[in-house]
């Protein structure tokens, strides 16, 4: 509260007001000094080039190019318009990107606490009355009351100003302000990454669907086949010229083959859940989304996948492990000011009087003004362990950035070994599936004619629905690699962050709640998250596609 008036009783106001300024002023001048290190660019592993081997070759045999980078609409080089739909629903609907949203704004609200207390830290407006009555038995003041009348109640009005403020000679508050903006940057950097991983994971569960419906096609379309053949074993037992191990075997083969419907529907069923949770819907709601059966997308013939050098840049997981790190090392300085001495100004001014009519006269005027220093020379060792503390953590941070990067180099070979090596198995399968597709009407005219047992039509047809099953799996498995490589290459987020990180709805509500102020409008980002709003790279032109199978 309010200071005792000691020798600033007789000061004016305006004096009182010129003497807080000039400690402020001068106090302000030889605070220069930060302390800690500054942040440095953390030094990366390079890779000049994707690799180069037997294994994986970046040409025009295995339909990858380093001639430009990434699209960053990347899943419409499917051509699949009810894959674009699903997607942008899930930017706008997605409950855990919209939690990654929230978490933007909530660190803009840390930042604007970290970038006050720059200011004086205590701050208090005070009003007050007191009145008190001294007892006729005490001491002194009964002697006197004895000699002249004595009031022995006093009364008192005062209203007044006083603050508290640490100086910011270390930069340990600076500091902190640079930890916290950098925390900032790294939540956007996040919130990228949630898109990465989200428009991956949409664009998955959807080739998982359409697999799968692939497969229960075929499946249905074996069973009908091994129906037939079935029913063919029955008239030649009836006929004579057969026996009865024929059908038992035709029974076991279409039976065997119908058991595998129900895994598969139980699996598409939990596909379509898996869908719906992503698009932030009940699961009830996918079936009219998906629309009728249909095959699984067509991935182009090239693919660019740009130079390993760009991959640092486009990934928001490197660019927020880096941004945590960077945070890390202003945390060390925040730490090590507590080493040195701190200097603060307290103070109070203000109005007292005994008498409410003369409360706001020049003769009322009282204040104080504490300049003081403090040093906590005794707790040395416990600040020095805390520095430490910090500069492991910034240590840490430095590793777990580098091993991001290199986690990152490896994911995006293998999504490229996968997709090369999964389109050069697809080709042999085509061509076991037109085999098969042969051999079971081979098998089963030469059955019907007498020149061949049973076991000839029951190998091809197991055979077929083998061959035409792994083919689907190999045709879902280029673009589950594709979709990986995408994914791996940083590709999918959007410079949609001008419009706000979460639907207005959500601001709107959080607005009915608490004053925000502007920190939800999408106008008030800083020049450093613009910087993170990059153009969109442009897709590339996609004339040719795999061939129909």
């Amino acid at each position: 509260m309010l200071g005792n008036t000691h020798w600033f009783d007789q000061l004016s106001l305006g004096k009182l007001i010129r003497a807080a300024a000039h400690i402020g002023v001068t106090a302000t001048l030889v605070s220069g000094c930060t302390v800690g290190p500054d942040f440095e660019p953390v030094p990366a592993p390079v890779l000049d080039s994707w690799q180069k081997s037997n294994v994986l070759r970046i040409d025009r045999s295995t339909g990858l190019t380093s001639r430009s980078e990434p699209a960053t609409y990347w899943w419409k080089v499917l051509d699949d318009p009810t894959l674009d739909k699903l997607v942008r629903m899930a930017y706008s609907q997605n409950l855990t990107l919209r939690t990654a949203g929230i978490r933007i704004y909530e660190a803009r609200a840390q930042l604007g606490i970290i970038i006050g207390d720059g200011y004086p830290q205590t701050q208090q407006v005070a009003a007050g009355f007191k009145q008190e009555r001294v007892a006729d038995n005490v001491g002194v003041l009964r002697d006197i009351s004895r000699v002249v009348d004595f009031d022995p109640s006093f009364r008192r009005w005062d209203v007044g100003f006083d603050a508290g403020w640490e100086l910011d000679i270390w930069g340990k508050f600076r500091r902190g302000v640079e930890a916290a903006d950098a925390n900032l940057i790294a939540e956007i950097a996040n919130y990228d990454d949630v898109l990465v991983t989200l428009t991956g994971e949409v664009a998955k569960a959807y080739v998982t669907i359409r697999e799968l419906q692939e497969e229960l096609a075929i499946t249905r379309r074996n069973v009908s086949l091994q129906s037939q053949s079935l029913g063919i074993t029955r008239l030649r037992l009836k006929d004579g010229v057969t026996t009865e191990l024929d059908v038992q075997e035709a029974t076991i083969l279409l039976n065997n083959t119908k058991s595998l419907i129900p895994k598969l529907e139980s699996d598409l069923q939990q596909a379509k859940n898996a869908l719906s949770l992503l698009l932030g819907l009940p699961p009830n709601q996918i079936d009219p989304l998906l629309g009728g059966r249909r095959r699984v997308p067509r991935p182009p013939l090239n693919v660019a996948v740009g130079v390993p050098a760009q991959l640092l840049n486009r990934r928001p997981d490197i660019r927020a492990a880096e941004l945590k790190a960077q945070s890390r090392a202003a945390q060390i300085g925040v730490a090590q000011a507590d080493l040195y001495p701190a200097f603060t100004i307290s103070g109070a001014i203000g109005f007292k009087s005994s008498n409410l009519a003369e409360l706001f006269q020049r003769q009322s005027v009282t204040g104080i003004i504490n300049p003081a220093v403090t040093w906590d020379v005794l707790n040395y060792g416990r600040i020095r362990n805390g520095v430490r503390v910090q500069d492991a953590k910034y240590q840490e941070a430095i590793t777990e950035f580098q091993q991001k990067v290199l986690k990152a180099y490896k994911e995006v070979e293998d999504a490229l070994v996968g997709f090369a090596k999964a389109k050069q198995q697809a080709q042999f399968l085509v061509r076991s599936v037109a085999a098969s597709r042969r051999a079971v009407k081979i098998a089963s005219a030469q059955y019907r004619d007498g020149t061949a047992d049973y076991t000839r039509v029951l190998n091809a047809q197991q055979a077929l629905l083998k061959s035409e099953s792994q083919l689907i799996t190999v045709r879902a498995d280029i673009v589950n690699n594709l979709i990986a490589a995408y994914k791996a290459l940083g590709g999918g987020w959007l410079p949609a962050n001008f419009n706000g990180f979460i639907p207005e709805s959500v601001k709107e509500e959080m607005r009915a709640r608490t004053n925000w102020g502007r920190l939800l409008d999408p106008s008030a980002l800083s020049p450093e998250e613009r910087d993170l709003v990059q153009p969109p790279s442009p897709l590339p032109r996609l004339e040719k596609r795999l061939p129909d199978v």
